[in-house]
């Protein structure tokens, strides 16, 4: 689907359409802190929000699960003090 790179993305834009809430982030074992969320996603770390509508925000699914992958393989290449 082609769209202005100027223009914010939308559900519509995405070719994978399942959102996470926060009750989701929280079940896959982001536990995160809003304040956090808002700080990673303002710097680029972490999948931006949608807003639904008033307060009521969500996620791309598609958008998690590749942050997801990436922190994993983040993992993989990162060498942490011996126990």
């Amino acid at each position: 689907m082609n769209r202005d790179a100027n223009r914010p993305m939308t559900p519509h834009d995405a070719p994978n359409k399942r959102l996470a809430t926060r009750a989701d982030l929280k079940r896959m074992g982001i536990t995160l802190s809003n304040t956090t969320l808002l700080r990673l996603e303002a710097r680029g770390r972490f999948p931006r929000r949608l807003r639904i509508g008033g307060k009521t925000v969500a996620w791309l699914m598609s958008e998690i699960e590749d942050w997801l992958t990436q922190r994993a393989e983040e993992r993989a290449r990162t060498h942490y003090a011996d126990y």
